[in-house]
């Protein structure tokens, strides 16, 4: 019973909204509609507002984020463009102009908020930094569907750490820095590097074809850039913490994990090849092409989060440290304790 409940609720939370927008799209071929002023803007109407409506009135005492009922708002928009006679989208028009941004402009602002209240909460603990990527999720759960969440973030850390975040990150007494003597930030700087000179050749070639195509694969181009340059400055402004029951691993914004003390088996300075193992990985996603000096084992299973929210169990983690011997020694101090 209390299985199958949540699966009629969310039934109707979607399935009411949905049936409405069918209802609707039936009457958008109606031949009344040609001409009739009225009924488009009543069609308009039930699009935009009425459907968004009444999902918000459906999910308004559950756990569902509020903000899921701009996305039926834009699915209103998009099924009106493409149904609606292009002589009765005169209100649509009128939307897509002066609403719509407002809209937009008031999640980026509402977003925003969030996130400085949340960095602001960080602040206020005792013996922490703040960390934008953090700030960003937990407010993200908050307001967006849990499937959406960690690609939105993703994107969104890409740009802040490229373009906002140009600040030396101040490393506290229980942080551990990964980036200094690695060398996958050259690495990574030296991918931009061949991107943007395969980018020009590759230009100028696919010009003589085609002007849009070239211009689409140059604008390809520059976002893996901006990506690739946004994971390499994520490297220095998440660091590696020991807490006060568990290991915070952190490879940029590319892996972390969160690793219980009581998980822990053991804390190794080493080097030596991993064994190739489903459960076994490495920290940076470069694998075998970044060294690793510490290795550690689990007694239980544990998941590495990825890019996207992707997931991967290991029980075996290799990982660089600049400082290898201090943090070992910090760990199986804690273990001990």
């Amino acid at each position: 019973m209390n299985k199958t409940t949540p699966i009629n609720r969310h039934f109707i939370n979607f399935g009411i909204p949905i049936g409405l927008f069918g209802i609707l799209m039936f009457l958008m071929k109606s031949s009344f509609l040609k001409g009739n002023d009225t009924l488009s803007f009543a069609l308009t109407t039930d699009l935009l507002l009425t459907v968004p409506l009444v999902y918000f009135l459906l999910i308004r005492k559950s756990k569902i984020a509020k903000t899921t009922v701009v996305p039926f708002m834009i699915i209103g928009l998009l099924i009106g463009s493409f149904f609606l006679p292009k002589e009765s989208q005169s209100y649509l028009s009128i939307f897509k102009t002066w609403v719509l941004p407002i809209i937009e402009m008031s999640i980026i602002v509402f977003v925003l908020i969030k996130v400085r209240n949340a960095i602001r909460k960080y602040k206020g603990i005792k013996g922490s930094i703040p960390d934008f990527y953090n700030a960003l999720k937990s407010t993200c759960y908050e307001i967006l569907p849990r499937a959406l969440v960690l690609p939105f973030v993703t994107e969104v850390a890409v740009f802040y750490y490229s373009f906002i975040n140009w600040k030396t990150r101040e490393v506290g007494a229980n942080e551990y820095t990964y980036h200094k003597t690695s060398g996958t930030p050259a690495l990574l700087y030296a991918f931009i590097l061949v991107i943007g000179i395969e980018t020009v050749v590759i230009h100028f070639l696919l010009t003589q074809w085609s002007i849009i195509a070239a211009w689409c694969l140059t604008a390809l181009s520059i976002y893996s850039a901006i990506q690739i340059f946004g994971f390499a400055k994520s490297l220095t402004q998440r660091p590696i913490s020991i807490n006060e029951d568990s290991l915070t691993l952190k490879y940029g914004i590319l892996n972390e994990v969160e690793i219980p003390f009581l998980d822990i088996d053991k804390v190794e300075l080493s080097s030596k090849s991993l064994e190739k193992n489903v459960l076994t990985r490495t920290l940076s996603p470069l694998g075998e092409i970044e060294s690793h000096n510490i290795i550690i084992s689990l007694n239980t299973e544990n998941e590495l989060i990825g890019l996207y929210g992707r997931k991967k169990k290991f029980i075996l983690l290799g990982l660089h440290v600049d400082d290898p011997k201090e943090f070992k020694e910090k760990i199986e101090n804690a273990l001990q304790q």
